[in-house]
């Protein structure tokens, strides 16, 4: 089904740089949205997100890795 949306011009350019970035469309986040909001999720597609996500993300830790310790320390 085709779906009509009134959309601010600026949005939509942000929207399809940052799925650019991400490797998608915004086409196919919106579509993802939906399924979500609807209640019908794919755990292969959402590891699948999950991992590409990973993998673009480009964070850097500076070397810092988790610790037991300061996981369960209350502050």
């Amino acid at each position: 089904m085709n779906l009509t949306l009134s959309v601010d011009e600026q949005l939509v350019r942000e929207a399809r740089r940052k799925a650019e970035a991400m490797g998608t469309s915004v086409n196919q986040l919106i579509r993802g949205y939906l399924e979500r909001l609807a209640g019908i999720t794919d755990p292969g597609a959402d590891a699948s997100e999950f991992e590409h996500l990973s993998y673009a993300a480009q964070g850097n830790s500076r070397g810092w890795k988790f610790n037991r310790d300061e996981l369960h320390e209350r502050r």
